[in-house]
């Protein structure tokens, strides 16, 4: 297919930015309290931040199991949109709720009865897998309310009404930053809990989101704001085409999570300065990540939009825009990470061999960045709201299971290379894919009406 020039649409980029800026901003603040609490437990030391760190992978999993519940329901929630079909969107959105809290009543027993099993598939350190099971035993609670945050957030995105996410983010995390400090070193007559309480803040920061998104969404009427019968309202031949173009999502997103799982287990059964620089490095970046994200998922609710409207060119010039224009923003803001790297001792207390590991990190994101921020584009901008989500989930994995994990792992517990070559070759899959994403991008097969019907 022929590209359109790159910036003689100023409507394109308007209402891009209207939806990308308030998600890129929820995103960042997300992100700042995420780095913030790793720079306070750091002041606690290497172990406490590996046993956070791990802790958090447990949790990752499950957030990208709901991710995937939720951007497959996103894909028919922007597309109902563009039909101005309330009644489809409140369906979807109930069913996504009963899906999410099905999986996070999993998670959350896994969590809170066997937590120490958990982490000690990630280390074999005992004072490791001891702090990350407290962390994550604390933190079960935030399981439940966190899978009906997402629903209302990326359901709210898709109908573009973007700024009650970002508020009630705003809100939360705010809290939780103030919670932390509190309970993590003890003030006044709280006492210091250690990893315990950056736990406990974040069990309080997610109830108190959830309580903003939904007596804001009802007070105000919102498209997703469904009575009990109209949330409950799916059928089968619903719960079919939803799980139809939904399920690859979810198994993409499981799949795709489970191999950053293995990531970390590769780096953790280095040594604990190895997985403490991964972590260092994978947080850090991603307070820059967060534009690409924002990119992204603004110009799904574009792209769906259009598709539900029947307007199929104006979906595919969306696509080629959006593919070229976030790999060029990438490498200005992928070089950010480099000069951020040198504040490094100044923000956390670990060994001097951290820090150089996680610099050398820091050089070769930037270099995947271009190629990143293409790849993200095509997952998460344009093959999931095109309904895509077969070739998606294969796109989305083949290279990062077949060849950046057994390149990481011989080069780890084989060849035993330097940290920083093996996480050049966790990179590997980035270039990789984005050969492939191009090709399916000008075969045109990305774009599918999953709607009509329902």
């Amino acid at each position: 297919m022929k590209m359109p020039p790159l910036f003689n649409d100023k409507g394109f980029y308007r209402e891009l930015f209207v939806i990308a800026l308030p998600i890129t901003v929820q995103s960042f603040i997300n992100s700042f309290v995420n780095m913030l609490d790793t720079v306070m437990i750091g002041r606690l030391g290497t172990v406490e931040i590996a046993g956070v760190g791990l802790g958090n992978q447990f949790f990752f999993l499950f957030n990208i199991i709901l991710f995937g519940i939720c951007s497959g329901g996103g894909i028919f929630t922007a597309q109902f949109w563009g039909k101005r079909d309330i009644l489809g969107i409140r369906k979807n959105c109930g069913f996504s709720i009963a899906l999410n809290l099905f999986a996070a009543s999993l998670f959350f027993l896994g969590a809170f009865a066997v937590p120490d099993k958990i982490i000690g598939i990630y280390s074999r350190d005992p004072a490791v897998i001891r702090e990350g099971a407290v962390y994550l035993r604390t933190l079960a609670p935030s399981f439940l309310p966190f899978a009906v945050n997402m629903v209302f957030v990326i359901s709210l995105r898709s109908v573009e009404k973007v700024r009650l996410p970002l508020a009630a983010t705003l809100i939360a995390l705010s809290m939780n930053g103030v919670l932390n400090y509190f309970f993590i070193f003890g003030v006044g007559p709280i006492p210091a809990m250690g990893v315990k309480g950056a736990a406990l803040a974040t069990v309080v920061s997610r109830f108190t989101e959830m309580g903003i998104l939904l007596l804001v969404s009802y007070a105000r009427r919102y498209p997703v704001a469904g009575s009990l019968r109209e949330l409950l309202d799916f059928n089968l031949p619903y719960v079919y085409r939803f799980l139809t173009v939904a399920m690859p999502v979810i198994i993409n997103e499981i799949v795709w999570a489970s191999g950053i799982s293995v990531q970390n287990i590769i780096f953790a059964r280095i040594h604990t300065d190895a997985i403490a620089a991964f972590n260092i490095t994978g947080t850090a970046s991603q307070l820059t990540w967060v534009v690409f994200m924002g990119l992204g998922n603004g110009v799904a609710v574009l792209i769906g939009k259009r598709i539900g409207e029947g307007r199929e060119d104006a979906a595919r010039d969306y696509a080629s825009r959006i593919i070229r224009f976030a790999p060029l923003v990438s490498l200005g803001v992928g070089f950010i990470l480099i000069p951020f790297s040198r504040l490094l001792p100044l923000i956390f207390n670990v060994s001097q061999g951290v820090f150089s590991a996680a610099q050398m990190m820091f050089i070769i994101l930037c270099c995947t960045y271009p190629a990143r921020a293409f790849n993200m584009s095509m997952v998460i901008g344009i093959c999931r709201a095109g309904g895509d989500t077969v070739f998606c989930a294969l796109y989305d994995n083949i290279f990062l299971w077949f060849a950046a994990l057994p390149a990481a792992a011989l080069a780890a517990w084989v060849f035993q290379a330097p940290v920083w070559l093996v996480y050049i070759c966790v990179s590997l899959e980035e270039p990789l894919k984005a050969v492939l994403g191009f090709w399916r991008f000008r075969s045109g097969k990305w774009l599918h009406h999953v709607t009509d019907g329902l």
